[in-house]
C-alpha cells in the first residue's frame, strides 16, 4: 500500500505524520522527529517494528513511541504478559524478558492503593478480565469498583482487547458465567480471582490468584469503591471436589492445585454457612473426605464473537469502526497507552506516550482517538496510563528487552499485566 498522510490539528501546531502501511511483513510507522524530518522505523522482528515520533496537543508537545505487528506474519503472535499470579506486579521489562517476548507495552488499569481501607492489603490485580494462552486468569470487578479514571458512557470493565485463536484481534466484552454445585443445589458464581465481588455475591479463587490476602474481595460496594468492608463474610475451602475447611474471615496464602477457596459476603456468605453448616462436627473437624461434595464451574463467555480468545485483557475503548466513541474525555491530558486495530484485525499499533517533563502534558483519551484512527487504526482500546505507561523492545542484536520511553515517574511501575509480542524467527 502507498503511503498515507495525516494531519494532526491542534491549536498550537500542525505536523504532518506519515504512516507506512507496507503489505511486506514488518513494515513501520514512518514518524516525524522533533525537527520534523521523517526516519524509517526499526524492525525489531519480521512483523514487528518500532518507530517515535512527536504530536503537537491541546496543552503542548506529545511524544510517541509506537510498535506496529502484522499478524499475517505468522512468526508473531501477542499473548499476555503476566507475573504468574493475579494478585502481583513486575515490570514490563521483567516480564516480557521472564517470558521471551520481542516486545511489549504495559496493560489494565489495577488496584494500586487502598487508603480508604486502612490495613487492607493491596493486591495489586488488575480491573478486568484477563485471557492467557487461552486460559481465563480473571473476571471483571463491578464498574463502581474500578481503579483508573471514569469510564466513557457505555463501556463497562467487562470490555477487552483481545485476539482469537483464529489470530485476528477484536474488541469485545467478558462476562462471568459459573455456578457452585452443591449436594443441596445450585448458587451462582459472582466472581472470579478478583479484588472486589459484586455486593451479596460468592467469589471463587484457584492457584492464580497467588497469595495476596483476599479480604479485600469483601469491601466496597458495586457503586462506591471507598465503602466499608463488609462485616458479614465466609470462606470456604474446596479441595478435589470436597470442602476441607470454613472461616469467618478470609485468608491469605498460596491455593494449591485443585483447590477452590469460595468467598461470599453479605447474602452469599449466609448461603455458604447454612449450606455446609449441619455437617459440622462438634470440634470443627471435617470428617473423613471431607464436608459434602462441591463443584465449581466458570468460564468467561464473550459478547459478540463465537471465536475463543487466546489472550485478553480489560480497557476500555475509544475507537470504534473508525469513530470515536461519544463523550471521550477531551479536558484532562496525562501520558497514555492505547492500542489500535486495523487490516480485519491483522495489523496492530501499540502506542505508548513518553512521560519526560518535556513531553508530560501527554494527550487526552479524545486526542488518543484521533491520534490512533489518525495511524490507520479503524477501532482502539485504552490502557492504564500515566506511571504505568511503559513500551519496551529488543535492540537489534540483543537477547532481552529495553524501555524505549521514558516512563513519568523516572522508572518502570511494577503493573498486572501487559500485552506482548512474540516472534518464532
Amino acid at each position: 500500500m502507498t503511503l498515507r498522510q495525516k494531519r494532526f490539528a491542534s491549536a498550537r501546531a500542525a505536523l504532518t505524520l506519515f504512516t507506512a502501511l507496507g503489505a511486506l511483513a514488518g513494515a513501520a510507522l514512518v514518524g516525524a522527529a522533533p525537527a520534523g524530518a521523517v526516519q524509517q522505523g526499526t524492525e525489531i522482528a519480521p512483523g514487528v517494528a518500532y518507530d517515535e515520533f512527536d504530536i503537537p496537543a491541546a496543552k503542548g508537545t506529545a511524544h510517541a513511541h509506537v510498535l506496529t505487528v502484522d499478524l499475517r506474519d505468522p512468526r508473531v503472535r501477542l499473548d499476555l504478559l503476566h507475573p504468574g499470579a493475579v494478585a502481583a506486579r513486575a515490570t514490563i521489562s521483567r516480564q516480557a524478558t521472564a517470558q521471551g517476548a520481542v516486545a511489549g507495552v504495559n496493560g489494565d488499569f489495577f488496584n494500586i492503593s487502598e487508603t480508604q481501607h486502612p490495613g487492607v492489603e493491596v493486591t495489586g490485580a488488575s480491573v478486568g478480565p484477563a485471557v492467557a494462552r487461552g486460559r481465563a486468569l480473571k473476571a471483571a470487578v463491578p464498574d463502581g469498583q474500578r481503579f483508573g479514571p471514569a469510564l466513557p458512557p457505555g463501556t463497562s470493565t467487562e470490555d477487552v482487547f483481545g485476539v482469537g485463536v483464529d489470530r485476528r484481534a477484536r474488541l469485545d466484552g467478558l462476562s462471568l458465567d459459573g455456578s457452585i454445585r452443591t449436594p443441596e443445589g445450585r448458587l451462582p458464581l459472582g466472581g472470579l480471582n478478583q479484588y472486589a465481588l459484586p455486593v451479596g455475591s460468592i467469589g471463587a479463587f484457584t492457584s492464580d490468584w497467588g497469595s495476596v490476602s483476599r479480604v479485600r474481595a469483601t469491601c466496597g460496594t458495586d457503586e462506591d469503591r471507598g465503602a466499608p468492608c463488609s462485616a458479614d463474610t465466609h470462606e470456604v475451602t474446596v479441595r478435589h471436589g470436597r470442602v476441607v475447611s470454613m472461616a469467618d474471615t478470609p485468608g491469605n496464602g498460596p491455593i494449591a492445585p485443585g483447590t477452590t477457596v469460595l468467598v461470599g459476603r453479605e447474602e452469599g456468605a449466609q448461603r455458604l454457612r447454612k449450606l455446609f453448616a449441619g455437617e459440622r462436627s462438634e470440634m470443627g473437624v471435617p470428617p473423613a473426605g471431607g464436608w459434602g461434595r462441591v463443584a465449581v464451574r466458570h468460564r468467561l463467555v464473550a459478547s459478540t464473537s463465537r471465536i475463543p480468545y487466546r489472550f485478553a485483557l480489560g480497557g476500555y475503548p475509544v475507537l470504534d469502526d473508525g469513530r470515536p466513541l461519544p463523550g471521550l474525555d477531551d479536558r484532562t491530558s496525562a501520558v497514555r497507552t492505547a492500542v489500535g486495530i486495523a487490516a480485519g484485525g491483522r495489523r496492530l499499533m501499540l502506542l505508548t506516550l513518553d512521560g519526560a517533563p518535556e513531553y508530560r502534558t501527554g494527550l487526552t483519551i479524545a486526542e488518543v482517538a484521533s491520534v490512533m484512527r489518525d495511524l490507520g487504526s479503524d477501532d482502539a482500546f485504552s490502557l492504564d496510563g500515566g506511571g504505568s505507561s511503559t513500551l519496551v523492545a529488543r535492540e537489534p542484536g540483543a537477547g532481552t528487552v529495553s524501555v524505549r520511553n521514558h516512563p513519568s515517574g523516572g522508572r518502570e511501575r511494577p503493573v498486572p499485566n501487559g500485552i506482548g509480542v512474540f516472534s518464532t524467527s
